[in-house]
Order: C-alpha cells, then structure tokens, then sequence
C-alpha cells in the first residue's frame, strides 16, 4: 500500500503527527528476536514539498528521547522541534529544497507501536509483554513507513548519537535506497564506559517498587523515580566537564530556591531532605529528571537503551570493513571533539572502516565545548558541513574558479595536473579549498580525497563535491589503507608540518608515487636579503614576517635531496619554478639551488614493498 499524494504533501503548514498504519506482509511484522508484531503504527512528521520525481527526501533519524517533532511548522502555534536550528528554510537542512521525514521509532511512546501501546491480543498495553528490538528492527519498520508512502529512494538520511547508528543501518541493511550518509557523534558499538552507564540506568528503572515487572500501566503511580534517576545518570554523560564546570561549578541555590527545586512543600519535613545540597548541578539533574518523568514512558527508556547497548557492528559481521561492504552511498562522519559519551576516536573508527572498504567518505571533528549535545546545541559549522554534503535538489552551480579556464590556473598546479595521469586516485594533503582536487577532476578525471586541518577548508572542499578528512597530518595518516591512491600530493605544506620526515613516510605508505612542491629558502634573492640586511628574506614564495610565520621548516632544494638519501626515497622527476629573469638563467646553468623559487618533485619509495 502507498500514501496517497495527499498525505505525502500535506507535511508542510500541518502541525499534528500523522500515524501511518502498516500493511503488514504476511500479517506480522517479524523482529530479529524471532517475535512478531500484529498491528504496527508509526507516527511521523513531514516538512517541506515533494518533488515530482521523488528524489528530494531527506530521513531524519531521531535519538533516545526524541520525536518526530523534529522542526516547527509553517502554520500558527507550531511549537519548536528538537532539532529546530537545523531544519527548515536556509538551514542546515533546507526545506525550501528538501522533503524531510521525521518519524518516532519502533519501541518509543510518540505515537510509534511499544511498550505502552494496546496489544491488539489482549486489549491491553504491552508492558512486560513487548518482545525485545534491534536497531535494525526500528529501520525495517521506517522502511515500511517509506514504502507505505511511495517513496522508494531517499537522498540523504542522518542523525545523531542512536539516530547516528540508525542512519548507519540504513546504508548498510537498504544500501540501494540511500544517496547520502551522515553520521553524527556515534560509534559502531558503546563503550565499556557507556554501556556501564546504560546499566546504571535501566537498574534505576526496575529496582523502583513502582516498576511492576513492566506492568505498571493502569495502576495508580508509575516508576517516575526510576525513571527520573536514569535519566539524571544519562543526562551526564550529555554534557562535557567543561560545560558543567562552566554552567554550574560549585555554585549554590538560596536554601528557598533549592527547597522548591527539590519539589518539596514548604514547612513539612522530608527525611532524606537532610543529604540534599544546594549545589545549581542538583538542582538542574532533579529538573531534568521531573522533565522526562512528563514526557516519556519507562518500559521505552528499557527497550530503547538496551537496544543500543547491543548494537555491535563487529560482533555482528566480524569486521567493520565487512559491515561497510553492502554501502553505496557517499557517507559523511561527523565527531565533536567534547563528547565523550561517543568519542571522536570512534568516529574516526568508522571513517577508516569505511575506507578499508573502499567507500566514498569525509571525516570531519566540529570543535564544540558542549559535550555529546553539541550537535542540538552548537550548530553553526554543522550546519555549514551538512548544507556542503547534502545533494541539492536544484543544481547548486559551480564556484567560479571552477569556472576559470586554464590559463587562470598557477604555473604550480598546471605542473601537477601534467604529471598526474587519467583517472587516477589522488590524494591531496594540506589540501586548502580544493581547487588542486577540482581541477584534477576535471581535466584528468581524477578522484580525490583531500586532508585539511581548518573547519573552513573542509566545508570548502565538501561543497566542492569532494571527499576530506579533516585531520592534522603530524598525526599520521593511519586512517588511509596503504597503497591505496596512486598519487599523494603535498602542495607548498611541507615547510610548515612539525614533522616533515614522518608526513613523507606516510605518503609513500598510502601511495605508490607522490609529489612535493616547496619554496626554496636557498635562492638567490633570498640570500641577498639575508647577506645584505641582516633580515630574515620575505618574498612571493615567502611573505611572512619572521615572528607570524606559518613556515616551520624552511628547506633547500639540497637539503631535500639529501633527505630523500638518507629515507632511500627515489626522485623520478624534479622541476624548478623561477619568476625571474636571472633565477631563469641560474637554473639554465645548473645552479638550481640558487634559481629555483620552488621546486617541485615527484618521487616514490627505493625500497620494494611486499
């Protein structure tokens, strides 16, 4: 059965959640525990307008305690969503081009069929009775809602944290269905040190007298300290030491202030009110905690937390290069450097599972101080990286230096794009804004991954329609495989790395040739500076002041052929570039250390690999 078009376009200017009922292949919608559903309702919400061909959908996977109301509607005394800041018109994920589809996932209390949900068996919520799920049962349900809908590709799908994991699943478990990936702040599997905090936190749940094994529906009270006590516990792990030493410190409440925040009645005596403190961190942990106990329901923080405590990619396919194999879409991984619930370690996990398996993927770490929530909270360049990504639906158009023709391109880049042969892989360190990649796409079919340092770059080179890590290259290479571009280019980048022998040992692990392009301190206008003013040269290769200088390593062309004996790197080529007349003739006669303003060398490794 599929939506009728009523239904698909009315996302926009519509503030109620709509909630599909499934037609269910065989009568049951079979989960991976071996159980069976007979009924399944999924609540979701739309926004913006499909396009006429259908191509325009972008799924927006929700986490642990969130909804479908992921951004406000158009139309009067629509509240704001959780992720409001990122969805709608001109934002990260722009509805003036986009058909977002939010939908409560399978297991949840919005609207979505779990635990609180009428068991059409018996007339009764589920409680205790509701089987176990998978994440890979919440994506098999809102493919179900998609094709229920008509809709049978989607452009981009992503999420953070579980919704991360779930934006995962789709590519690997409907690879055929997904354009576009983006993976915010989560893991191929928890932690040792979350899955502690998610035992923690279900034990609150059923330890309260109130729980009933699950079957608290109907009764006079629930388990709201339980549930409270979980979330103040994951709530936690949500926030950086930074952020809580910022917004709370060691900071008190008045006594008043802290008695209300407790929930206490004014003038009776409350036995335990005696190891209450008055600190702001107690009071905002209790706040959140009644806030939740409003809002969710605790058979679902169970089902849910226990779901992403088992969600393990190796375990389950014995490698992640594995778990990758089925994806065809281009993924973007996206770490926040504060978070420490899911570690930008793991992500950069992911991007070297990703790239072992030969995927199309970018790498980027958001600095943000806010610890897991960052990506609700700090939006700014996520925004940016995520417009850069997204496909859009009308054609973006192309910056206008792509638009240049070759003779606006430098002396430098014209070298490169010459020794670079048709259609190879080209891996561009220190790679800028990615015009190099650009123009080695273009005029040598290449395909490129660019590595860059700077935020502003890397949405540059994204927006560009290239692949980047971000990633500072003293710290190694590691998540590239070796041997697998054909060419590692390090253009004008080498003098100012820490770390000049270890980033040419790494380009000639990753590639079988690679080039380098350097300003040559040795030249002969620099010495005459140097001689003649006693002052440290500046010139077009060189412009710096001595003491605002990126240039860590100046270096001759001399001293780099000596490096290349002492590492046993063969030289294949090396050309000189000179501006001036004289430099010109310096190099016609041999005294290339003296002419070259740059030097550019293309070399490979002396040593055979195994």
């Amino acid at each position: 059965m599929s939506g009728t078009e009523e239904e698909l376009r009315a996302g926009a200017g519509v503030s109620e959640v709509k909630v599909a009922e499934i037609d269910l292949m065989g009568g049951a919608f079979r989960l991976e525990c071996g159980a069976a559903l007979s009924q399944l309702q999924i609540a979701y919400e739309t926004y913006g307008n499909l396009s006429p061909a259908r191509d325009n959908v972008i799924f927006i996977c929700h986490a642990l305690s969130g909804d479908s109301h992921v951004a406000s509607h158009p139309s009067p005394g629509s509240a704001p969503g959780w992720w409001e800041r990122m969805v709608g018109p001109g934002k990260g994920i722009d509805t003036d081009y986009y058909y977002v589809i939010c939908a409560n996932i399978l297991g949840g209390c919005k609207g979505t069929t779990g635990p609180s949900s009428l068991n059409p068996e018996t007339g009764r919520p589920y409680g205790s009775s509701f089987p176990t799920i998978t994440i890979g049962d919440m994506v098999e349900a809102h493919r179900l809602l998609l094709q229920h809908l008509g809709i049978a590709r989607i452009a981009g799908v992503t999420g953070g944290s579980l919704g991360g994991m779930q934006a995962l699943e789709w590519s690997i478990r409907f690879p055929d269905m997904v354009a576009r990936c983006i993976c915010i702040a989560a893991g191929a599997s928890l932690s040792a040190q979350a899955l502690a905090f998610g035992v923690i936190g279900r034990s609150a749940i059923m330890s309260d007298p109130l729980w009933h094994g699950g079957d608290y529906y109907g009764l006079e009270e629930e388990p709201s300290d339980g549930l409270a006590l979980a979330r103040k516990i994951g709530h936690i792990t949500y926030l950086s030491s930074e952020m809580m030493s910022k917004k709370f410190g060691r900071e008190r409440r008045s006594p008043d202030e802290s008695e209300h925040a407790q929930g206490d009645l004014p003038g009776i005596s409350n036995p335990d009110s005696k190891f209450r403190t008055s600190f702001q961190v107690e009071s905002y942990l209790n706040y959140q905690g009644r806030k939740f106990v409003e809002q969710f329901d605790a058979n679902s923080y169970l089902h849910i937390t226990r779901a992403v405590d088992e969600y393990d990619l190796v375990e389950r396919f014995g490698s992640l290069e594995q778990a990758f194999a089925p994806i065809q879409a281009k993924v973007l991984v996206l770490a926040l450097s504060s978070d420490w619930l899911f570690t930008p370690e793991q992500s950069v996990e992911l991007a070297n599972g990703l790239m072992e398996a030969g995927k199309r993927v970018s790498y980027c770490r958001l600095e943000v101080p806010h610890g897991h929530d960052a990506f609700l909270l700090d939006i700014k360049h996520l925004a940016e990286v995520m417009q850069a990504f997204l496909p859009w639906v009308e054609h973006k158009g192309l910056p206008a230096d792509e638009m240049e023709d070759e003779a606006a391109a430098s002396a430098e880049y014209a070298m490169i794009r010459d020794t670079v042969g048709h259609g190879k892989r080209v891996l561009d360190l220190g790679c800028g804004d990615g015009r190099l990649l650009s123009m080695l796409a273009r005029e040598r079919g290449a395909l490129g991954l660019g590595v860059d340092i700077k935020i502003e770059n890397i949405i540059e080179v994204i927006n560009r329609g290239h692949d980047v890590l971000q990633t500072d290259l003293d710290q190694g290479l590691a998540a590239i495989p070796a041997g697998s571009y054909d060419y590692a280019i390090l253009s004008e980048t080498l003098q100012v790395v820490r770390k000049p022998r270890r980033v040419l040992k790494e380009m000639l692990r990753v590639a079988r040739q690679c080039i380098v392009t350097f300003p040559n301190f040795a030249r002969s206008s620099n010495r005459l500076q140097l001689g003649l003013t006693g002052r440290m040269p500046k010139s077009g290769t060189i412009p710096f002041e001595w003491y605002d200088t990126p240039n860590i390593h100046h270096t001759t062309l001399k001293d780099f052929i000596d490096l290349c004996r002492q590492e046993q790197i063969k030289i294949l080529d090396m050309v000189c570039i000179s501006k001036s007349i004289v430099d010109r003739v310096l190099v016609r006669l041999g005294l290339r250390n003296l002419g070259a303003d740059k030097v550019l060398v293309r070399f490979a490794s002396s040593v055979p690999t195994e």
